[in-house]
């Protein structure tokens, strides 16, 4: 919502709400038009939502899925192996035959559900976990075993995140690596 020189943001899930403006007094009428409505109980800063950390200070807002990352890595078994430094190895060629299907494709299929939703704030897997997700329909043991092994880096930093920095102008960056006529399914 635009109000002048002011912008409002109200986002809702189910029975969470966060509301970002630019005008405090903005956030007051809004939050006062859902009081007279709903029961609502204000949190105050923002500091977790839908699974996502926010911490604010001088240098920005820095956001990343801890919590959310700790918890993939508790349910897969794997918070007592050994952290790895690359989430893929280089030049690692997959394809719908390589390995053993898997007698139980809804694990592989969940984790990765999961690793997609850990992007949100770490861009540096998504490369792999966008490589593995094009096997959600017959996976097999080299692909869990690859998915393993972004759990493993996932390890060595689960509370990598984001910096919003305060102190530089916004500038979307954008980078594509891709090497179609090396992938042996298409």
């Amino acid at each position: 919502m635009t109000n002048g020189n002011s912008f409002t943001a109200l986002l809702i899930y189910v029975d969470d709400i966060l509301v970002a403006s630019d005008s405090l007094s903005s956030i007051a009428v809004i939050k006062d038009s859902l009081h007279n409505k709903f029961k609502i109980k204000d949190l105050g800063v923002l500091r977790y939502f839908l699974g996502i950390e926010v911490a604010q200070s001088s240098e920005g807002i820095h956001i990343c899925q801890r919590k959310y990352a700790l918890d993939i890595l508790a349910d897969s078994g794997v918070l007592g192996s050994k952290p790895v430094k690359i989430p893929m190895e280089q030049n690692l060629k997959l394809s719908k035959t390589t390995g053993s299907p898997l007698a139980d494709p809804s694990i592989y299929r969940r984790l990765i559900g999961r690793l997609l939703y850990l992007t949100i704030t770490r861009p540096d897997i998504s490369y792999p976990v966008q490589t593995l997700s094009q096997f959600m329909d017959q996976p097999t043991t080299t692909h869990l075993a690859s998915a393993q092994k972004i759990l493993r880096y996932i390890k060595a930093t689960p509370g990598q995140g984001l910096l919003l920095s305060s102190t530089s102008e916004l500038h979307l960056n954008s980078y594509c690596d891709f090497d179609w006529a090396s992938c042996p399914d298409t």
